[in-house]
């Protein structure tokens, strides 16, 4: 019978006296009701092992005269009398322990079954050792331990029953699951179909298979319920930290039959189970083939079988570690240094002044401006024929009126797409952060809100009260010439030309604000019919355009004032004709753009996930960097809607492709259309017509300002970096075939090199792709597989994730993994993608990644660049901000926004 992993340490040290067991669950009582139990239905025999450096040699067998629970506990004999003195003598391979263990034997062996198999195996004594082994011993012997060791150490780490989110769980709260989950039932028993919400376990199926293997060892074939004392026993072998008892396990869920064989058919069984377990769509004739697979690497003599110990030197083997170990080996930490606080401080705030000093001071600048424009109003009127009669009411109303022009007119400035595109390109990119069009576009519109409420909200509480209250002569004295002497009720104010547009334009704004929050325009709010369309992006699109309303009740409400009969005062069209006109143009070029650039669509092809790839031809005068994206309208679908994709060609491609997710109301109308005209024969096809705007700048664009590239793409959001690995690819290659160039991986470079490093851009990328579904790979599968075969120098690093697949180490996903090393050392291709890049499981450990990046290239300007979700991107920014500070690599990082 193989030797437990802390019996093979015993044996090389040859200084515990104590076997490793169940150190959590130690209770002396809890362990002989276990013994107890065992002792009911098995015969319990002694057997003695020779454990030697290389092997494990059996010395004798023979049953237990009193197999009582204390003389159970107690026959645990390490005999080290055989072994020589010295720890070093006994590595070289020069001594042995005994080792004496009580086991149990499942039955006396019954006949043979039908394929000539016994169904009886010898099995170990669940048991405890009272103490544990002294540290020195223990450190002493991981110190002897050989890399084999190393190797199962990272095997026991990979092999887990218990979710890596569930390591809180304990005995005490599976037990609390099982009393709620036995109490609907008359015989106190948990239910087969609930063990696995009992152990925390979510796959079902899963769960099932892995109380049949458990029960199957104990002899109870069929079992559809079992006891407290029996899910304890359970919950003892799949939480024992012994790789060799998780390994027999293992080895029993795919032994059906318990003969100590495992067949090709049932290695079959158990990868379907765990396809299935980790929403893998293998085909019956893949799962066929990968059987095979792991049957000819295994079965190397043809028996037809593989047994126990060549499944595990399968798992302990270094090749099926590489994965695991690959992933080890990057998470390279840091050198801790010992700094002061205040030092500390110094690195945050010197991060802190790099990554956001634009930002810094563009803020700053826009907050001076709107104080000095909010002083000088309030400080002239508090001097105006108006202030006795409302005050400072007065003042606060005309500040914030002057801070609405402003922004009134900044807020068109952020989406003029075409200027800030040119920008980019000029020395003002340097100082003025364009990446953040967006984010200042919806601050301002805070301002705005704020304003109106002040504005507004004051006269309407305020000035209006004061002025239709106030004594009549002071009213006649100070105000009367402004309103030819009559003094006008509540209702007047409101209901005049000023009061009326103000409030209609509070009313457009109010709806505009709604529907263009996040809940509305990412249609998290489900409205019932007749009001389902009042969310999406189409109600944020129509309601955006309102705002065309507004500006043209700004200026009638400007030209109407109470106060100002000068047109010198009314300065409300000063503040917005420049950006008005801007805005105006640049929706005009728009136009103009869309009836001259005309695209034909070469082809269309819908993959599983909802995404739909167009490749059309390159418009005359269309030039783009890799990074940029466009906008698509299709009048079929809506003559005005026009909605931003990221380019996914090549600049020196002869097309230009993109690939479209239908996730909002839009694209599901433009996936319908075309999966319509996709269905039919090719000579038939006749595409909707597409009209193109662009392109325009992202922040990717300007990944040729780093040393080394950071891509993180989450699910669609991979579509921004693809055109950059392509164009990297090409841009690389072109200047290794320059005379006198230097190596991409040249890690120093003289000073008459500098500009042509600069101009040659980043010498490597790490492109990290994670995704939920596995059908996600095929978008990008070509591009992939290309830049595997032309980048023989690794420039570009490649790492998909899936997460719907279970991380590496966990027993539903040890089977996947073990098929997917071995099909990847003989193919070279991974079986999860259909790609050479191999797909790691679960999601990333960005600390670790930014830790390695850290370490390989010190010095380096790393451009982090994502394109997702939100709280991965401040996951990422933190960590960015962190690294920065604490190492001397500096890592930027950018947010793709649209």
């Amino acid at each position: 019978m193989p030797v437990r992993d802390g019996e093979e340490q015993m044996g090389r040290t040859g200084s515990s006296t104590n076997v490793d067991r169940h150190d959590h669950h130690g209770q002396d009582r809890h362990r002989q009701q276990l013994v107890e139990h065992h002792h009911q239905d098995h015969i319990v025999l002694e057997v003695t092992l020779d454990v030697h450096r290389d092997s494990v040699t059996l010395r004798s067998v023979s049953p237990v005269v009193d197999p009582s629970p204390t003389t159970i506990s107690s026959r645990i004999i390490i005999d080290d009398s055989t072994t020589t003195a010295t720890t070093a003598q006994n590595r070289q391979g020069g001594g042995g322990v005994a080792i004496t263990i009580p086991v149990r034997a499942a039955a006396p062996l019954p006949p043979s079954n039908s394929k000539g198999k016994h169904d009886a195996r010898i099995m170990p004594v669940d048991f405890s050792p009272d103490r544990e082994p002294p540290a020195a011993a223990a450190a002493a012997a991981a110190a002897a331990a050989p890399p084999a060791i190393a190797t199962t150490s990272r095997a026991i780490e990979g092999l887990r029953f218990i979710d890596k989110s569930n390591r809180d769980t304990n005995w005490e709260t599976v037990d609390a699951r099982f009393r709620k989950l036995s109490a609907g039932r008359p015989d106190g028993r948990l239910a087969r179909s609930d063990f696995g919400a009992c152990i925390g376990m979510k796959t079902k199926e899963f769960a099932g298979q892995l109380f049949d293997a458990l029960s199957r060892r104990r002899g109870k074939e069929g079992l559809t319920s079992i006891g407290r004392e029996e899910l304890s026993d359970y919950w003892l072998d799949m939480t024992d930290k012994r790789f060799d008892s998780r390994m027999r396990i293992f080895f029993d869920l795919c032994d059906k039959d318990l003969d100590g064989r495992i067949f090709e058919d049932e290695v079959k069984e158990v990868i379907l189970l765990s396809a299935s377990a980790n929403r893998l769509s293998i085909l019956e004739e893949q799962a066929e083939e990968y059987a095979a697979l792991i049957m000819e690497e295994l079965d190397r003599e043809k028996n037809g079988y593989i047994g126990l110990l060549q499944l595990e030197g399968l798992l302990r083997s270094p090749s099926a570690c590489d994965h695991q170990s690959q992933m080890i080996s990057s998470s390279a930490t840091l050198p801790k240094s010992a700094i002061g606080r205040m030092e500390s401080l110094r690195r945050r705030a010197r991060v802190v002044l790099l990554d956001d000093w634009q930002r810094v001071w563009m803020i700053a600048l826009w907050f001076a401006v709107m104080a000095v424009l909010f002083s000088w109003k309030f400080i002239q009127y508090s001097y105006r024929s108006g202030f006795p009669v409302m005050g400072y009411c007065l003042c606060t109303a005309k500040g914030a009126a002057e801070t609405l022009k402003l922004n009134m007119a900044l807020i068109l400035l952020p989406v003029c797409r075409n200027t800030i595109t040119w920008l980019r390109s000029t020395a003002l990119a340097t100082i003025v952060p364009f990446d953040d069009n967006i984010n200042f576009h919806k601050l301002v519109a805070a301002a705005i809100v704020i304003g109106v409420f002040l504005h507004g909200g004051v006269h309407l509480t305020c000035d209006f009260y004061r002025i239709s209250s106030a004594d009549y002569i002071k009213f006649i004295q100070t105000l009367g010439v402004n309103f030819k002497f009559a003094q006008p009720t509540y209702l007047d104010l409101v209901l005049s030309i000023e009061g009326m547009t103000g409030i209609i334009m509070v009313l457009l704004m109010i709806i505009a604000f709604l529907l263009a929050t996040h809940w509305s325009r990412r249609n998290l709010v489900k409205l019932h019919w007749p009001f389902h369309r009042l969310t999406g992006f189409n109600a944020f699109w129509y309601s955006h355009h309102l705002f065309v309303l507004v500006y043209g009740l700004l200026i009638v409400h400007s030209f109407f004032l109470f106060l100002a009969r000068d047109w010198r005062e009314k300065t409300a069209w000063m503040y917005i004709a420049i950006p008005a006109l801007l805005y105006t143009g640049e929706r005009t070029l728009r136009t103009l753009r869309a009836c001259t650039y005309k695209v034909s669509i070469v082809k269309a092809s819908i993959y599983s996930g909802n995404v739909l790839a167009l490749y059309m031809t390159k418009p005359p005068g269309f030039r783009y960097q890799s990074g940029m994206y466009l906008f698509l309208q299709c009048p079929a679908v809506s003559p005005f809607e026009w909605h931003p994709f990221s380019i996914t060609s090549a600049p020196g491609d002869e097309y230009v492709s993109v690939h479209i997710r239908s996730l909002g109301d839009w694209t599901q109308e433009l996936m319908k259309i075309f999966s319509q005209v996709v269905d039919q024969p090719n000579e038939q096809l006749k595409y909707p017509k597409l009209c193109v705007d662009g392109p325009y700048g992202a922040p990717s664009q300007d990944f040729k300002k780093y040393d080394i590239l950071l891509l993180v793409g989450l699910g669609i959001g991979a579509t921004p970096f693809i055109s950059i690995l392509r164009d990297m690819l090409n841009h690389l290659k072109s200047a290794e075939q320059l005379p006198g160039s230097q190596s991409p991986f040249s890690k120093m470079f003289d000073a008459a090199r500098k500009k042509a490093k600069k101009n040659r851009g980043p010498t490597n990328a790490y492109f990290y792709w994670v995704t939920r579904e596995q059908s996600s790979f095929e978008w990008f599968k070509g591009v992939m597989n290309e830049v595997s075969q032309l980048d023989h120098k690794a420039v570009i690093e490649m790492h998909n994730y899936l997460t719907s697949v279970y991380e590496e180490g966990d027993a539903r996903s040890t089977l996947i993994g073990l098929v997917q090393a071995l099909h990847h050392a003989r193919s070279g291709v991974d079986i999860v993608s259909g790609t050479r890049v191999r797909t790691h499981f679960a999601r990333p450990n960005w600390r670790k990644v930014f830790a390695r990046l850290a370490s390989i290239h010190p010095g380096a300007r790393i451009g982090v660049f994502y394109c997702g979700n939100s709280a991965a991107g401040k996951e990422l920014d933190l960590l960015s901000r962190s690294y920065s500070e604490k190492s001397n690599t500096k890592f930027i990082f950018h947010k793709e926004k649209f």
